[in-house]
């Protein structure tokens, strides 16, 4: 990415960050391309990317969204410490369908939510979550355009040890369909078509988000409060996630991404080479 335009989109999401609660931390957009014309190309990752986070944390493709994240010689530490505390990071780069795969140790607690996204500037979703009261399962959901009519597209698993041991929670997306994997282990299948006919798939470059944060804290809507598993006790604190490797692919070998119209399509998005 050109100097100019790194510095500018860390500009408006360090902005954002500030701005913003917990809750909504890892979900925001700084410009949404189907509500505005004007909004800068996404920068392609257009490649494989592979980091282990035992040293630091590359500021060229990683922006600290909130909070601080802390290096240790297991890997990146995203820990509660106080009072609305919730580190995440995004990366700079977008991937147009690729892969995702997170080694990772969820955080244990009531009230805790730890957390992989992958989402676009349109709001489409791909999600990982833990709630720390669910010590042996995790959550899969998906979010097409923002859309939040409903919320019956999320999907619970086992998985033996999730805040005890590192886990390989894996994404593969695709034009005709999102798998969700664990540990190798195939668990879910999302189609095109079983997305509101497609109209809630998501379809569109994403970034890539973890991060924890405190679902149960009193400010926070009833609703998801009780989906936390209660209110959080910073009495208790530190809760830590942490996070050894990560190994993403972009489909796609092109530079840049941007849109040709406000459809939200995945054939409206132009590689640009």
């Amino acid at each position: 990415m050109m100097a100019s335009r790194r510095i500018s989109l860390l500009a408006s999401l360090g902005l954002l960050a500030c701005l913003l609660s917990p809750v909504v931390a890892q979900t925001f957009t700084y410009c949404n391309p189907l509500e505005k014309d004007d909004c800068p190309n996404a920068p392609a990752l257009g490649q494989n990317y592979t980091t282990y986070l035992n040293s630091s944390l590359n500021p060229d493709v990683w922006n600290t969204t909130n909070g601080l994240v802390e290096i240790s010689d297991v890997g990146a530490n995203f820990t509660i410490h106080k009072t609305l505390d919730s580190p995440t990071i995004q990366s700079f780069f977008y991937i147009f369908f690729g892969s995702v795969e997170v080694h990772m140790k969820a955080a244990t607690g009531r009230g805790v939510v730890s957390s992989i996204v992958i989402q676009s500037e349109v709001l489409d979703e791909i999600d990982w979550e833990w709630v720390g009261s669910e010590p042996d399962k995790v959550q899969t959901n998906y979010f097409g355009k923002g859309n939040t009519t409903s919320y019956d597209r999320g999907k619970t698993f086992d998985i033996k040890g999730a805040m005890d041991d590192f886990h390989n929670y894996t994404v593969n997306w695709t034009p005709e369909k999102i798998e969700w994997y664990i540990d190798t282990a195939l668990v879910r299948t999302l189609k095109y078509e079983e997305a509101l006919g497609g109209k809630n798939f998501p379809q569109t470059p994403s970034t890539v988000r973890l991060g924890i944060w405190p679902g149960g804290d009193p400010h926070n809507k009833k609703g998801v409060i009780e989906w936390a598993g209660g209110e959080i006790d910073y009495e208790k604190t530190p809760y830590i996630m942490s996070v050894k490797e990560l190994k993403v692919v972009d489909a796609h070998k092109g530079t840049e991404y941007s849109y040709s119209n406000r459809s939200g399509d995945w054939q409206s998005i132009k590689v640009i080479e």
